[in-house]
């Protein structure tokens, strides 16, 4: 297992959630490399989110760190 890395940005945010999930329960990833409960997990975070980035930046995302924990925790997911 790779060691966690700092996220700064929400990109960095997005893009970890997105490949976390798919890591935590290959068993929701479809032959075709599809997964529609990641989606909708990620959909429901990025709601939880919102508030933290409604200033469309792409800044540090320190502030949103516990949204983001409690988040993951709310949908049963670990946060790495």
């Amino acid at each position: 297992m790779p060691a966690p890395h700092q996220i700064h940005t929400y990109t960095e945010l997005r893009q970890q959630i997105h490949d976390d999930l798919r890591i935590q329960h290959p068993e929701w990833v479809q032959p075709n490399g599809e997964c529609p409960l990641c989606d909708s997990y990620e959909a429901r975070l990025m709601e939880l989110l919102e508030p933290s980035t409604r200033t469309g930046s792409n800044e540090s995302i320190v502030g949103a760190h516990r949204t983001l924990e409690q988040g993951l925790n709310g949908l049963g997911i670990a946060a790495v």
